[in-house]
């Protein structure tokens, strides 16, 4: 399913417009691009946890030369499948 399909499927289901759903989902995203941004986390109950740890620097391999190189600190953007998420599967 990509953008377009779920925002049609948020629409039928919510009986919306579509772009009603349309902005629904851009509110929904950019609230969690903010939040996790600020070093939150955002949990959503039966569904699951966002979240955004600090991988550390490290030292990797350049695959094509095998020449050492540094690779910067950086927030990695998770997400933990909640219980009622596991449980639908």
């Amino acid at each position: 399913m990509n953008k377009s399909e779920l925002i049609e499927h948020i629409a039928k289901q919510a009986d919306i417009s579509k772009a009603a759903a349309s902005r629904s989902l851009e509110a929904l995203i950019g609230a969690v691009k903010v939040t996790l941004k600020k070093g939150g986390s955002v949990t959503i109950t039966g569904f699951g946890t966002f979240t955004a740890p600090k991988r550390a620097a490290r030292v990797g391999r350049n695959p094509r030369t095998g020449a050492a190189i540094k690779i910067k600190a950086a927030k990695v953007p998770k997400f933990r499948p909640g219980k009622g998420l596991r449980e639908a599967l």
